[in-house]
């Protein structure tokens, strides 16, 4: 399998090469030259099996011969292990219709786990068959980072350094990235949102001297690798659920849009996927794109559901340039005019095909605290904001008789003060967590600079020098 930037300019690698490298050199992103497909039979086949090894199979196109199939196996099976559930990604039925597929039992209570955990084995695995190093950059908006920073550290040939905004994550999302402790992880506090420092990220992949000094990579689901692992979740609920001979929709609160695009690779690879609903907080740029073809982005406003705080989703390029027919050069203007204007042209007939499979939904926060009041009270159901939204999406959006997985995205005892204000009680952290307040917070707050951004970079890089 070999993969392209959306963007054109940058030249064509390997799984591992896109794993390594994250960002295209162009600026774009990485994208398999096609899609792999997975006939019924063999969809069928899948049915049953062990997570860790459905993921395999779904992954192993992906990787093709850059990774043996007997060692992505093992790093499956290493990688899901320590979840705390035996399903891994288990489904609720929550209504006749209604189905939330939980994604929150790895160690960081988040979806981000089930594709991290798998990445930092995969980094490990080719950083020592090449016996290279590499320093990971990431941005995030609340999940990403604590996941990210779980996944990596200790690891010998990685260091990690996330930028996250300050003040403008969860006291549970904060101290799960600041409080890890371990020697080859730096936490940056951004005075800003969390676009400046995905700005930020992408500006020190843009820097070439640095990029190559710094032997740069990165882990937001900018690299192709996330999406990749992504994938299998949305395919085993599909199975769960009659796939391939009953079609289903998805409901999925969306920030960078990685999550719902692996969804839809599900149905680029053979999944009957008929619609995808894409779940948005008063931060609703994609919401506002797909009712009036308004991709305008405004101030990022803070919300109950932090990690859906984002006005520019990096990987709606990737869906843009599938829907703008694989031609780099219309992307790369389609980019670089947003990025000049804040405002993006998409031509009509582009917009019409991508609302044939997508559809926007927006809530509010007050509404937020009502949809979880709501589902806890007629099911019993804890979800947090984000899976909230998710659900009060496909209760308004899903086509009618098709079975809705919704992404039940992060664990309710990450956000216990919206879980208070809706049910009146907090919910109690796991207990690998359990002492998480009393751990000692580690982070540097830095302004949203990029040569002051780059200069602690450099300097972590070069402590033991």
């Amino acid at each position: 399998m070999k993969y392209v930037s959306t963007r054109g300019q940058a030249p064509e690698l390997d799984f591992s090469g896109v794993l390594l490298a994250g960002l295209a050199a162009d600026g774009g992103l990485y994208m398999p030259q096609s899609w792999p497909v997975f006939s019924k039979p063999e969809l069928r086949a899948l049915r049953g099996l062990p997570y860790p090894e459905l993921a395999a199979r779904i992954m192993a196109p992906f990787i093709g011969e850059s990774i043996a199939f007997a060692d992505l196996q093992a790093m499956c099976r290493r990688a899901y292990a320590g979840f705390t559930h035996p399903a891994t990604v288990p489904l609720v039925q929550l209504d006749t219709n209604i189905f939330a597929l939980e994604l929150f039992h790895g160690p960081t209570l988040a979806f981000k786990d089930l594709a991290l955990q798998l990445a930092g084995h995969l980094f490990e695995h080719v950083l020592t068959e090449r016996n290279a190093r590499v320093r990971i950059v990431g941005a995030t908006s609340g999940d990403t980072g604590s996941a990210a920073i779980e996944a990596m550290a200790g690891r010998s040939r990685i260091d990690i350094t996330i930028l996250h905004p300050e003040g403008k994550t969860s006291e549970v999302q904060r101290r799960q990235m600041t409080t890890v402790g371990a020697t080859n992880v730096l936490n940056i506090a951004v005075k800003g949102n969390f676009d400046d420092c995905q700005d930020l990220v992408k500006a020190m992949f843009a820097d070439a001297p640095f990029r190559q000094e710094m032997n740069l990579s990165a882990v937001n689901s900018i690299n192709f690798a996330r999406i990749a692992a992504q994938i299998p979740y949305y395919v085993a609920a599909a199975l769960a659920l009659g796939a391939p001979d009953r079609d289903v929709a998805v409901a999925v609160p969306t920030g960078n849009f990685g999550n719902v695009l692996a969804a839809w690779a599900a149905r680029q690879m053979g999944v009957p996927i008929q619609k995808f609903i894409v779940a948005s907080n008063r931060n609703d740029i994609l919401a506002r794109f797909l009712a009036d073809n308004d991709m305008s982005a405004k101030g990022v406003e803070p919300s109950l559901s932090p990690s859906m705080d984002i006005q520019v989703s990096s990987n709606f390029e990737r869906l843009l340039f599938e829907f703008q027919g694989r031609d780099p050069a219309l992307t790369a203007r389609t980019m670089a005019d947003f990025r000049a204007s804040g405002k993006m042209t998409v031509a009509d007939a582009h917009w019409r095909a991508i609302r044939q499979d997508f559809t926007g939904f927006t809530l509010s926060d007050a509404a937020t605290l009502t949809e979880i009041a709501r589902t806890y009270r007629e099911s019993g159901y804890l979800a947090d904001p984000h899976s909230a939204i998710g659900l009060a999406a496909a209760r308004e959006r899903a086509p009618i008789g098709l079975p809705v997985i919704v992404a039940a995205t992060a664990h309710p005892a990450k956000f216990p003060d919206a879980i208070e204000a809706a049910t009146g009680f907090r919910p109690p952290l796991p207990p690998h967590l359990a002492d998480l307040y009393e751990r000692q917070e580690v982070f540097t707050a830095a302004p949203a600079d990029l040569a002051h951004i780059e200069g602690l970079v450099r300097n972590f890089a070069n402590r033991n020098a």
